[in-house]
């Protein structure tokens, strides 16, 4: 099954760009085969699983069953789509042995139990790999300008609503905008404002996929009118037709004052030049990006009761994928999530994450889409 989405992108098993991904995934899994000395690659799930999605060269639809075939070096895929008797795994399994391949194959960790006992019943040996998870940590250059579309789909959103905060007047100490026909104003709520956003990032041709949140940073709930002078954190993790994901938080402030919050926020962005320049020098494991992040915060004056949240993550095809352990690299080929946040009381913060895409040593990270850091809304419309 060929095609294009409706943005004229690729869909799995047409053009350059999956090939191009199909290709990684092969290097990664050959050189496991061969130390391993096994014949064959095998995972199982449906069509949506992330593995599944990475590694097929066809399109599917329903429960999938994918082998790579370590001595003929091509793909097989069997689907429920394809033929719904017996299970993809099952059939899957038959073709293997029927081409003669014995002994060992490798499967992901979690390959269902299902598609494990058919492999086992055909007479084949099990033995789990990350291979594919390692292939999926390093993203190719067409995975990165997915990964960049969707993020610009999420900057689109996000400045949707700092164009709103910009506009909102303060009405009975509550932040109000325009009503429809101009003569009046209506609340500027959350819900009001996450409605805005995913307006803006479906015109920009990706999907919210339900990530998209507003947190005014107080009690208030999502019907309850902003407050000026108060942190709004807008975060969005939009989906592109691809299926790959982005990641963006900024935190706005309509007529701050220039508190403690500025401080936060000063300290919170010159994390992210510090991590960006440390993965300039050489590849780090996700636990001394993090650390660094923290570090680089606590710098500012905050003490070990100041609470500092980080989170380092890959993504991709998920919201957060490898690197994820604290062990795990972030080195070149990488396309990571920063995301930090300062608490400026026990209930407002002040948070940013961003993407950037990590190259050679000695090469300077990209920020993907990245909108202005700043706390006022009008900086990000620039």
């Amino acid at each position: 099954m060929t095609g294009r989405n409706g943005d004229g992108t690729d869909r799995a098993g047409d053009g350059s760009a999956a090939r191009e991904r199909r290709d990684h995934a092969v290097g990664v899994v050959s050189a496991a085969l061969a130390d391993r000395d096994a014949t064959a690659f095998v995972h199982a799930g449906t069509d949506r699983e992330p593995g599944i999605r990475y590694a097929r060269p066809t399109s599917t639809t329903g429960p999938t069953a994918i082998a790579y075939d370590g001595i003929e070096n091509e793909w097989l895929v069997r689907s429920a789509a394809d033929d719904a008797s017996g299970h993809p795994a099952e059939r899957l399994a038959s073709a293997l042995a029927d081409r003669g391949l014995e002994g060992t194959v490798l499967t992901p960790p979690r390959v269902p139990h299902d598609a494990a006992l058919y492999l086992e019943g055909a007479g084949f040996d099990l033995a789990s790999t990350d291979a594919l998870e390692r292939a999926r940590a390093t993203k190719t250059d067409g995975e990165r300008a997915r990964i960049a579309a969707a993020q610009r789909a999420a900057s689109a959103g996000i400045r949707r609503a700092a164009s709103l905060l910009a506009d909102a007047t303060v009405v009975d100490g509550r932040l109000a905008v325009a009503d429809g026909d101009g003569t009046g104003s209506e609340p500027l709520t959350p819900a009001r404002l996450r409605t805005a956003i995913d307006a803006a990032i479906v015109g920009a041709g990706a999907f919210p996929a339900g990530n998209t949140a507003v947190d005014p940073g107080s009690d208030a709930g999502t019907d309850d009118p902003l407050r000026p002078g108060e942190p709004i954190v807008l975060e969005a993790a939009p989906r592109d037709p691809a299926g790959y994901y982005g990641g963006l938080v900024r935190t706005l402030v309509v007529d701050g004052d220039g508190g403690r919050e500025r401080r936060v926020h000063v300290a919170v962005t010159q994390s992210f030049r510090s991590a960006r320049s440390m993965l300039t020098a050489e590849t780090e494991s996700v636990t001394a990006v993090a650390a660094d992040l923290e570090a680089e915060v606590r710098s500012f004056g905050f003490t070990e009761g100041d609470a500092i949240e980080t989170d380092v993550s890959g993504v991709g095809l998920e919201p957060r994928e490898r690197p994820l352990a604290g062990g795990s690299d972030v080195g070149p080929g990488t396309v990571v999530r920063l995301d930090v946040a300062g608490h400026v009381d026990a209930d407002v913060r002040v948070r940013i994450a961003d993407v950037l895409a990590v190259h050679e040593a000695g090469e300077r990270p990209d920020w993907l889409a990245a909108p202005s850091q700043s706390l006022e809304p009008t900086a990000l419309l620039d």
